[in-house]
């Protein structure tokens, strides 16, 4: 008979519970700041790359090739370890964080709602020009109010993964909830307590949103 000699912690687990907690509250913290802003720059770089000008197509292109291309991790220690000797300045964790994983995450969100507005048909553009609207008012009036509807699913893929990417930082030294596992398994000499835990809060935070991103889906598609 195999004896494996392991006896869960319970009481260890109790006691970093609140602490785990805590770096989750960061990690959700994180994950909405790279959301926000990466939509911003998603936003921005869908239009430059659906607008008639070449120029801006070509620019919009190169930046969803790069930051599609290299790996977020990468990413993170451009941002925390070599831009800072470039421009002198020393970034905390916690903004380099944030401008990483949000120039990451824009490449990913410009692709989804490029792809959203160009499903919209394209005569409904056309009708719309013809009426006498400019470019910018009909996709305000008409393309835009049609589009988020389809965007609410593959944006709550990506914030799920962004979430789940956040783990990433604690390479750079942020406290998130990760970094706070690593630091007490490490001083503690309880790694399977740590991790196991850890990774049960992340599997309680991707479902919890899984369920608001598709109870908000469903609402969306009652009222249409």
């Amino acid at each position: 008979m195999i004896s494996f000699g392991f006896v869960w912690d319970w009481a260890f687990t109790v006691k970093m519970l609140p602490l785990l907690i805590k770096g989750a509250g960061m990690t959700v913290t994180l994950t909405a700041c790279a959301i926000t802003f990466g939509t911003m720059i998603g936003l921005i770089i869908a239009f430059m790359k659906i607008i008639k000008n070449p120029v801006l197509n070509f620019i919009g292109s190169i930046y969803t090739w790069v930051f599609r291309g290299i790996p977020l991790l990468v990413q993170l220690f451009i941002v925390y370890y070599a831009l800072p000797m470039v421009i002198g300045l020393t970034l905390d964790p916690f903004p380099a964080a944030v401008i990483s994983i949000s120039l990451c995450g824009g490449a990913y969100i410009a692709e989804i709602i490029r792809a959203g507005i160009q499903s919209v048909d394209k005569g409904q553009m056309e009708a719309s020009l013809s009426l006498g609207m400019t470019y910018f008012q009909a996709m305000r009036r008409i393309i835009i109010p049609q589009t988020y509807r389809r965007l609410i699913p593959p944006m709550g893929n990506e914030f799920i993964t962004l979430l789940k990417d956040t783990a990433l930082v604690s390479t750079i030294s942020m406290v998130e909830l990760t970094r706070t596992a690593q630091i007490y398994a490490a001083s503690h000499f309880k790694p399977f307590e740590m991790f196991i835990t850890a990774g049960v809060i992340y599997l309680f935070l991707t479902t919890f949103f899984t369920l608001v991103f598709g109870k908000l889906e469903s609402k969306l598609a009652q009222s249409e």
